[in-house]
């Protein structure tokens, strides 16, 4: 270590925030100030992840979460008071979060990562941090990373106990290669037999603190500065922390083929379009017009189209996420009898529907759909949602652009 002393101009150290940091030679705060961050969950770790990245100086962070403030929240989250109880956690969170640091723009999202954040997010971004509870949600945003080609750092806690673990497509170990039969088979007991969610299991509590939530968010956020800035990083493994004896090692992910997620989007092509201004139809005309005629559109979802009964002899359109439909949805209103879903993942121009669009048969905004024609494939952005989705974040830099 270089202990000699470091020759700083006064006055600028005296009206520069970043002076500290500035101190580290290989530091580069323009890299941090253009980087674009989601930050995927609001809870203990996303708290201390959004409020460690605006003291970094990081430049533009989207928050995304679903859920509301409870109580229980407050004794872990330093974002939050005990006047925001009810309000959303990703608005909160992120004015809270903007409010420190004046420099850095922060924007908030409300909704289901897994259904409703389109994957035009992800493109957007230069790498994604983690905060979740739940491996459904991982999983959807390992594969989200792995399409966009998108790094993202995972992290979990529990108790005293926590893990950080960093991904890099489409090279290396993923968030799937990670997980054993257990895992699955916890995602399986989530599901009932026609894949409809299960009531009891829409919401778990993990035990936790706010001091794991400290050491694993600073963990992520080191990382983080780390990959923005081209250094060596946790790729492929895991950062193992055990607080009660404050042990702590690393491990490595093998890479497994085949994995699923092991998918990577060639070149996306913005569309100047929005999901709410096209029609099914219109799409479907599209990729035929590009790829020929027999194309298809493929979705980046599962969407139930209807619930049809039988004993009645009825169908009800749905058009929702199949993720967010439960074994009470299904019950039959007429006669209480569970109904079949019918399940929606691509477009080949014979539905009847067409006439209706996307965002009205449950493609959510600033998504990225794909066309195929036999092993030819072509990706689509609805670019023209992204002012919409990233408000204040939105601006003229080239989506995706690296901030390295």
């Amino acid at each position: 270590m270089n202990n000699s002393p470091r020759v700083e101009d006064p006055e600028r150290e005296k009206d520069d925030r970043y002076a500290r940091f500035r101190l580290i030679d290989w530091w580069d705060q323009d890299k941090l100030r253009r980087a674009n961050v989601l930050v995927v969950g609001a809870g203990a770790l996303g708290n201390e992840i959004l409020k460690n990245l605006v003291l970094l100086g990081v430049g533009r962070i989207l928050v995304a979460d679903m859920d509301t403030i409870e109580n229980s929240n407050l004794s872990r989250s330093v974002l939050f008071r005990e006047a925001d109880n009810g309000r959303r956690k990703a608005e909160v969170a992120a004015k809270s979060a903007g409010a420190i640091n004046p420099d850095v723009a922060v924007h908030w999202f409300h909704g289901d990562v897994i259904h409703d954040l389109g994957l035009g997010v992800f493109r957007w971004a230069d790498l994604v941090i983690a905060g979740l509870d739940n491996r459904e949600a991982r999983l959807s945003v390992n594969r989200g990373c792995w399409k966009t080609g998108k790094p993202w750092i995972d992290g979990a806690i529990e108790r005293l106990d926590g893990v950080v673990r960093v991904f890099v497509p489409p090279h290396g170990a993923c968030y799937e290669c990670t997980m054993g039969q257990a895992d699955w088979d916890i995602l399986k007991s989530r599901k009932s037999c026609n894949l409809l969610t299960r009531d009891d299991m829409l919401a778990g509590k993990v035990p936790t603190t706010p001091t794991s939530a400290s050491v694993i968010a600073g963990i992520q956020c080191q990382e983080a500065v780390k990959l923005l800035h081209g250094l060596e990083v946790l790729e492929s493994k895991g950062y193992i922390f055990h607080g009660l004896t404050h042990d702590s090692y690393v491990v490595a992910y093998p890479k497994k083929d085949p994995c699923f997620s092991h998918e990577t989007y060639g070149r996306v092509e913005p569309l100047g379009r929005g999901v709410a201004g096209t029609k099914a139809g219109e799409i479907v005309a599209d990729i035929e017009r590009r790829l020929g005629r027999g194309a298809v559109v493929e979705f980046n979802r599962e969407i139930v189209a209807s619930m049809d009964c039988l004993r009645c002899g009825t169908s009800t359109p749905v058009f929702k996420a199949l993720g967010k439909m439960t074994e009470r949805d299904a019950l039959c209103p007429a006669c209480g009898e569970p109904r079949d879903p019918q399940i929606l993942h691509s477009l080949n121009g014979d539905e009847p529907f067409l006439d209706k669009s996307l965002a009205e048969i449950g493609i959510p905004p600033f998504d990225i759909i794909v066309g195929r024609k036999g092993t030819d494939e072509i990706y689509l952005e609805f670019d023209a949602d992204a002012p919409r989705v990233l408000g204040p974040l939105f601006q003229s830099r080239p989506t995706g652009e690296g901030a390295t």
